[in-house]
């Protein structure tokens, strides 16, 4: 594989019974930060991807989002535009963590970028 996925997204129309559906569903522990209503999905030592389900509000619609690791998310974005793609997110900070962004593929899908 090129680039990794590294991180994902759910976003959800009520993000408390998301969370404890996907928590019963497959047994994830999930950790609350109610200041951000946003649950952390630990995805244990070496298992699986990690990510995180928040509420979906009038900019962030409902759905999955998957991010994929790039080493410049504006040149990314770029490439994408070039190639019938389209910015839906710019680029943005997360202290600590680094810059994400999401755009639209061809098909509508929504992708995330994580520039470490």
């Amino acid at each position: 594989m090129g680039k990794p996925v590294a991180w994902f997204d759910i976003t959800a129309k009520d993000s408390a019974k998301s969370r404890a559906f996907y928590s019963e569903v497959f047994g994830w522990k999930i950790d609350f930060d109610a200041d951000m209503n946003y649950g952390m999905i630990d995805p244990g030592a070496s298992e699986g991807i990690p990510g995180g389900i928040g509420e979906a509000g009038e900019h962030t619609p409902a759905g999955v989002v998957m991010y994929v690791v790039v080493d410049d998310a504006e040149e990314t974005l770029k490439q994408i535009d070039s190639l019938g793609g389209e910015k839906e997110t710019p680029p943005y900070d997360i202290p600590g963590i680094g810059k994400m962004a999401v755009f639209r593929d061809p098909d509508g899908n929504r992708i995330g970028l994580w520039q470490r």
